[in-house]
């Protein structure tokens, strides 16, 4: 298993850093929504994915092979920096992060859109700079089913999504899943929202918001 790999091999020290919040889950799952609500509860910074000012997005969708590799250390680059900008914070929620960044990496060489060599060179800066920066308090894993994700990428329209086969999102949901049944950088919280309704909801987002402080406060010992 790669995952299991990744994470004995992985070089990190224990400190924590006081109150990031990391959101993770499949494309479609609603991290940006549900990192905005729970950063403006908990009234702390919300650092929004590198998304909609990416230049690579776009062209990598439509020619994987040329840009998979460029696409992935613009990312990496980007949520390093991130880290770096939350070190600084007193809390913060993160919408995607450094720590899950391997996933896509390792889909595109599996795919053969990166090579071998490539990913071994992604691989070793992706470890150089976990071991330079801290854990964070905690990890929200949003479980998410196929079906609804997809759901949820129709309604948004964003194009380059749309052309993308069922399979590659059953397979990213595949190694989302086992990502984090072997994560140990942190404290992990996951919850399923096929059924839940967090945006439109206010009972859905209270169930929300009080599993995660419920987890905050096991996480931070009180």
């Amino acid at each position: 298993m790669y995952y299991r790999d990744f994470f004995e091999k992985l070089i990190m020290g224990e400190e924590r850093m006081k109150g990031t919040i990391c959101i993770d889950g499949v494309v479609g799952a609603g991290k940006s929504t549900l990192g905005e609500i729970l950063a403006q509860e908990l009234g702390i910074e919300f650092f929004r994915e590198p998304v909609l000012d990416n230049p690579l997005l776009d062209k990598f969708y439509y020619d994987k092979k040329r840009y998979s590799f460029p696409l992935q250390v613009f990312f990496l680059n980007k949520r390093f920096k991130m880290i770096k900008d939350a070190e600084k914070l007193n809390g913060c929620v993160m919408d995607r992060s450094i720590y899950g960044d391997v996933i896509f990496a390792k889909m595109l060489m599996e795919d053969e859109d990166m090579t071998p060599e490539e990913f071994d060179v992604y691989e070793e800066l992706l470890h150089n700079m976990l071991e330079h920066i801290k854990r964070p308090r905690l990890m929200i894993y949003l479980e998410n089913s196929v079906e609804k994700a997809m759901e949820k990428i129709k309604r948004r329209g964003r194009d380059y999504e749309q052309i993308v086969p069922v399979k590659y999102w059953e397979t990213l949901n595949e190694n989302y899943r086992e990502y984090f049944e072997n994560y140990n950088i942190s404290e992990i919280l996951t919850i399923n929202v096929d059924d839940l309704d967090i945006k439109e909801n206010p009972e859905d987002r209270r169930y929300f918001i009080d599993l995660v402080k419920s987890k905050l406060a096991e996480a931070e010992g009180r």
